[in-house]
């Protein structure tokens, strides 16, 4: 391709967010600190597609409905304590976090029904097909052994998904393993959280705007959000006792490095040109656990601190102007089986 041609590429933006339950909190906070300076627009409408996962996945598809990232970062600060049972004082957090580690050895260690209350209040009876901008949310299907992924009506063959409920899916991509229960959706379909294959979607979001949506690599620009990245070191010798929590880490953290690796490959050498801007932040090993609440003012500063240094930087690349309007092929006003013909035409 000559440079000419490669001047000519329409630029498509997409945007990734990693798993990791309250830390979540950060990615939200930088998000809402880039936010404001867009003179008033939403962030999620600088993007041509929006993956998340899990908490991401919260982010995802509030963005996607038109959400402002502000919003998102209230329901962390002022709706997690609730989320996650705590915020009734130091002594009975204490007493209720002992209780819940002991369920935990047996069953899911929070109850859903909070975490589907504040959904419910954020994203009320709106439908994937309501999304103003393309959506990728991963969950998994425990069952049938299989990826389970919830997506907007993009392409042609995705004629499901848009009439899911939008709460449905964030319960879904957010039922970790042993936090929460799998999430049964109306069709008695068991889930659990998409973290347990794709906790970091990055690779999950390219390789769909390649291959379903026909967009070059080299016209890829990604910005992707992890949740906070822990140290630790794991000895030679290690077993399953003293491996302990740190298995799943290196397994996550595993799929989360693949990830990246298989996304600056596809949209071109990191050498020639920086398609791919990964924002996260390296704390100490169990500093900050996904299920403690009392850490999200510290979660909340780091994003904003983060927005403010990388701001004139990313400027430039995602938010010289809005992205151009999402026509589905499909929509909520449409009679079952017919397709919008000028979206397939385009």
């Amino acid at each position: 391709m000559s440079n000419d041609e490669e001047l000519q590429l329409r630029k498509r933006r997409i945007l990734s967010i990693d798993g990791g339950g309250i830390l979540g909190t950060f990615p939200a906070a930088f998000l809402a600190g880039l936010e404001q300076h867009l003179q008033g627009r939403p962030i999620g409408s600088y993007f041509d597609l929006i993956a998340g996962t899990s908490t991401g996945g919260i982010i995802a598809i509030g963005l996607a409905m038109g959400l402002r990232a502000s919003d998102l970062l209230d329901l962390y600060e002022y709706r997690g304590p609730e989320i996650f049972g705590q915020g009734h004082g130091v002594v009975a957090d204490f007493i209720f976090d002992k209780l819940r580690r002991a369920r935990r050895l047996v069953m899911n260690k929070h109850d859903s029904g909070p975490l589907r209350t504040v959904l419910e209040d954020v994203l009320g009876d709106k439908r994937i097909g309501d999304a103003r901008t393309r959506l990728l949310i991963p969950a998994w299907n425990p069952v049938a052994r299989s990826v389970y992924i919830y997506k907007t009506a993009h392409h042609p063959r995705l004629r499901n998904d848009y009439k899911s409920l939008a709460v449905d899916a964030a319960m879904a991509t957010a039922a970790a393993p042993t936090y929460f229960r799998q999430h049964i959706t109306q069709h008695a379909v068991g889930l659990t959280d998409g973290g347990t294959w794709a906790n970091n979607p990055t690779a999950l979001a390219v390789v769909e705007a390649i291959t379903m949506l026909g967009w070059p690599g080299r016209s890829l620009d990604v910005l992707s959000l992890g949740c906070l990245e822990e140290i630790y070191t794991i000895r030679k010798w290690s077993g399953i006792g003293t491996l302990g929590a740190k298995i799943i880490k290196l397994f996550m953290d595993g799929q989360s490095h693949s990830a990246m690796g298989i996304a600056k490959l596809l949209t071109g050498h990191e050498h020639e040109r920086t398609a791919i801007h990964r924002i996260n932040h390296t704390v100490p090993y169990n500093a900050y656990r996904m299920d403690d609440t009392r850490v999200i003012q510290d979660l909340k500063g780091l994003g904003y601190s983060f927005a403010r240094d990388r701001q004139p930087v990313l400027d430039p690349v995602f938010f010289g102007q809005p992205a151009e309007a999402f026509a589905p092929v499909y929509g909520l006003d449409q009679e079952p089986g017919t397709v919008k013909t000028e979206r397939l035409s385009a």
